[in-house]
């Protein structure tokens, strides 16, 4: 995970998302029911019935999670294209635009804040006293990330040919995720675990989701295309019945407010 700035590269990465909502909201990978238990268990008390917002919301793949647990959860997301996505996902749950470094949220009145792969969007400085200001005493921060589990052979090679043609993997952004990256004061008190987890889906959905990713988006539709076209023929090679296992760990950080 890379620390947020205001860079102009971070910053059009931050927003690419936009422009690729619909394929986001119908490829990304959603999370086990095993994270939503590990919350719970750190935080010591349930999301149902408890006052959520989800930060970084996007097409809602969480928030739907949260609100399926039974939580009185409001999302925040500052993107008119993942705003789109959400509320035609989710009309029924209340969406408001901001983002982690200016919660439009009132002090002290969550229990449980949350942040599915949007934490990094944010600059620390900012976004570690605001989500202190808008959790009750004894709420809960939780932040996680699907990361591909490398230790699987074929993702690990498909992670070396993206880093070949792009100079960078699609881990880069999540596989150094650590407590001190995410609060380099270490105000938060971070606790950390990892949820193992896969989903088997075809080969054209894996690389839709892919190709979802800002490291995608930001180098232009010719360059991926041709990068996703190679890498599709590939992949039928080594998968003919053109299923391919997608094997996660989501690393969750989370955090109770004294």
């Amino acid at each position: 995970m890379t620390s947020s700035s205001d860079t102009p590269g971070h910053t059009t990465r931050a927003h690419s998302f936009n422009s690729a909502a619909a394929q986001y909201a119908a490829n990304r990978p959603s999370y086990p029911t095993a994270l939503l238990d590990t919350i719970e268990e750190l935080a010591g008390r349930p999301l149902a019935g408890a006052r959520v917002a989800d930060v970084g919301a996007g097409t809602g793949i969480a928030t739907a999670l949260l609100h399926a647990r039974g939580a009185d959860v409001i999302a925040v997301e500052p993107g008119d294209g993942m705003t789109a996505q959400f509320r035609h996902a989710l009309p029924d749950v209340p969406i408001v635009r901001g983002d982690g470094n200016h919660l439009p949220l009132a002090t002290a009145s969550l229990d449980f804040l949350t942040y599915a792969q949007s934490w990094h969007w944010t600059d620390p400085a900012h976004s570690v006293p605001e989500a202190l200001r808008v959790l009750r005493p004894g709420g809960a921060l939780a932040l996680w990330w699907n990361t591909g589990a490398l230790d699987v052979p074929w993702l690990a090679e498909a992670a070396q040919r993206i880093d070949r043609y792009f100079g960078e993997s699609i881990p880069a952004n999540t596989k150094n995720v650590n407590a001190h990256v995410v609060d380099p004061t270490g105000r938060l008190g971070l606790t950390r675990r990892e949820v193992r987890w896969s989903r088997r889906v075809p080969v054209d959905t894996h690389l839709a989701n892919i190709g979802s990713h800002s490291l995608f988006l930001v180098h232009g539709e010719e360059a991926s295309a041709t990068f996703l076209a190679e890498e599709r023929d590939h992949l039928m090679r080594a998968f003919p019945e053109g299923l391919v296992e997608e094997v996660y760990d989501v690393v969750l950080l989370l955090a109770t407010r004294a």
